[in-house]
């Protein structure tokens, strides 16, 4: 009976050891709200200091619910970055080191898009005539993009396009016998 005690006692608390693992950890980027809710319309529960280390609990659209010391709410997913680690670990060789690097204008940076609407938003959808003519009265011409982009000193440039994917050839185990 001791052994199926001790046995059960050790499952459990390995199984809470674990918990917290199911749990992401963030770092806020800028000062920012907790709402009760997933919108920006809901009451706004607490806020939280950019550099502030979060646990992200759930994720709801372009929403976060994340808890922070002891406040927890719904924070907006892009000022959210993933990854343990607040401020306070940057070192004064990495603060010098990234006010000192120049920028390579040539560099692919990834950003991260947000549709902002999730599945229920999508089935309550209606289409809307007089939104569509609204949208549509700020179409401009061709004429006017290119008068607009010589305002700000924009200049077209040619590029060549991209030639045809072509499948890679690789022989079978079957063709090299």
């Amino acid at each position: 009976m001791k052994k199926t005690f001790l046995i059960k006692g050790l499952a459990l608390l390995l199984a809470m050891g674990a918990m917290p693992a199911l749990a992401a950890q963030g770092t806020v980027l800028r000062n920012e709200k907790l709402y009760s809710q997933p919108s920006a319309t809901s009451k706004v529960t607490a806020t939280a200091a950019k550099g502030a280390s979060v646990t992200i609990l759930a994720k709801r659209g372009g929403w976060l619910q994340v808890k922070s010391g002891s406040s927890s709410g719904w924070i907006r997913l892009l000022s959210v970055r993933a990854g343990a680690g607040g401020l306070g670990g940057a070192g004064l060789g990495d603060v010098v080191g990234a006010a000192t690097t120049r920028s390579d204008p040539s560099r692919v940076v990834a950003v991260a898009g947000l549709r902002g609407l999730d599945d229920e938003d999508l089935k309550q959808a209606k289409f809307d005539g007089a939104e569509l003519a609204r949208m549509d009265a700020w179409d401009a011409s061709a004429a006017q993009a290119r008068s607009f982009a010589a305002r700000g000193g924009l200049a077209a440039a040619n590029i060549a396009a991209l030639p045809e994917p072509r499948p890679a050839q690789q022989p079978s185990t079957w063709e090299a016998n």
